[in-house]
């Protein structure tokens, strides 16, 4: 007979132990060690490893393999299809992770029944929720078809049963952590059960030609719950994110085995479902004020996509002997560099200067080409100068001073053109190889200094 071990395995990264600890040695959290039961087959069988002849696979030359385009599913959520790639990919496993209440079991209700409209038959799958609870949430978001099915179990083994009944093209499993494999001895929510889970689920969706949404809790930190293994195991994860006190929601693309990361898609959240947002840049510099100091434009890609947004910075006299040094919606250790910069390379006395810089909208960004914005918003906000309000700021901010070339500098140019922008300015290595809008300006620079003089010189 195969022999049971008892170990101890971390629910939030993992590690695994022979005895219980309150700590855990990988990720320092509290309380998160569960014992679990790990049976070891006999020696001398062959277990997993035991295949017949003919379903045994042979290699295979990389040149005699035929590819084909995998055939995409679209909704009418044209957001949606952008950010999988153009559309659901049959059988592919996608993992959608957010905070509670973002509004995940919404998006998918919703996509639910695009589905189900054009024919395509959907299980819908709730561990969190009665079918009746299901159904009122639909009713008040105007969902109903008959090719739409609610089944309220969390049992993997009564689920298998009943995809082999329903004969689904998609399937929705909201949520993940909510199932549990009758065959593992761990509580549901664990390492084990998760991992073991989402390989079954895997398995059916690869087999059977069925596209599988999971919804995944997340920590504290905004991370998926569970072993990171769960994010390798999937075709493509995508975050919900967005402010509670904000009605828009950002679907972002973090793994994508069909089509390109970083790819987003926003929706406005209302009292009948998610909207999706076709010009983002327009809405996030809607309610910019005119002439206002510290306030700079930058085009940011996010995936394949130009977005216009708005920087903010207040900088302030200090009365601490550590100023301060906060930022929203991007990296506070940029702030403290292109501070640096401003200090060294200009000679601006900023040690005794509080900052706080914001991206205004909830947008986060993190890709070089925003250090040109934030650093004149910074400028604008220490000499109390507005910047030129048709100006949008494109450039990575190297520690010399130097403004160097960034990725895109067509579509980012194009994009501020579209909204009325009178001039960009862009680092001087950008310039050459293609063809300027004809209704908008643009001014290369070359060092920090260059791009100050410009930005201020009206």
């Amino acid at each position: 007979m195969a022999k049971r071990k008892t170990k101890f395995m971390c629910r939030s990264c993992g590690y695994e132990s022979l005895k219980w600890m309150g700590r855990c040695p990988g990720c320092g959290e509290w309380n998160t060690m569960d014992e679990e039961v790990e049976i070891i087959p006999k020696k001398g069988t062959r277990g997993a490893f035991q295949h017949s002849e003919n379903s045994r696979q042979k290699a295979m030359p990389i040149s005699s393999i035929e590819t084909m385009e995998e055939p995409r599913i679209r909704t009418d959520l044209g957001e949606l299809n952008r950010v999988l790639g153009g559309g659901i990919v049959p059988g592919s496993l996608v993992l959608i992770g957010g905070d509670p209440g973002i509004g995940k079991s919404t998006l998918l209700l919703q996509v639910s029944s695009l589905l189900a409209n054009i024919g395509q038959r959907v299980l819908y799958i709730s561990g969190e929720e009665s079918i009746r609870q299901t159904k009122l949430r639909a009713e008040r978001l105007g969902v109903t078809s008959d090719e739409l099915y609610i089944y309220a179990e969390t049992d993997l083994a009564q689920i298998h049963e009943t995809i082999d009944d329903v004969k689904p093209k998609f399937v929705i499993v909201d949520s993940i952590q909510t199932i549990h494999h009758p065959e593992v001895t761990s509580a549901p929510g664990s390492v084990s059960q998760v991992r073991e889970c989402t390989a079954e689920l895997m398995r059916i969706a690869k087999t059977k030609g069925i596209a599988i949404f999971l919804v995944g809790h997340v920590t504290k930190d905004g991370q998926i719950a569970g072993p990171r293994l769960l994010e390798h195991m999937v075709d493509t994860v995508l975050y919900f994110e967005g402010e509670r006190h904000h009605t828009y929601r950002i679907l972002r693309s973090v793994k994508n085995r069909f089509g390109s990361t970083n790819e987003i898609a926003i929706f406005e959240m209302l009292q009948s479902g998610l909207k999706e947002v076709l010009n983002p840049s327009e809405l996030f510099l809607r309610e910019r004020a005119q002439g206002g100091i510290g306030s700079t434009v930058v085009a940011s890609m996010e995936g394949t996509r130009p977005i216009l947004v708005e920087i903010q910075a207040l900088i302030t006299p200090s009365s601490f002997n550590y100023p301060k040094r906060m930022a929203t919606g991007l990296d506070q250790n940029r702030v403290s560099l292109l501070m640096a910069v401003l200090e060294k390379r200009m000679g601006m006395l900023l040690q005794a200067q509080d900052a706080y810089i914001k991206v205004a909208g909830g947008v986060k960004l993190d890709e070089p080409a925003i250090d040109l914005a934030v650093l004149v918003s910074i400028v604008s906000s220490y000499r109390e100068t507005a910047a030129g309000l048709a100006d949008c700021f494109i450039g990575e901010v190297g520690l010399t001073g130097e403004v160097r070339r960034v990725s895109r500098i067509e579509q980012r140019v194009t994009e501020a053109a579209k909204l009325g922008f009178e001039r960009a300015i862009v680092p001087a290595s950008n310039i050459g190889g293609w063809d300027f809008p004809p209704n908008i300006r643009v001014i290369g620079v070359e060092t920090v200094s260059d791009a100050l003089k410009v930005a201020f010189s009206n």
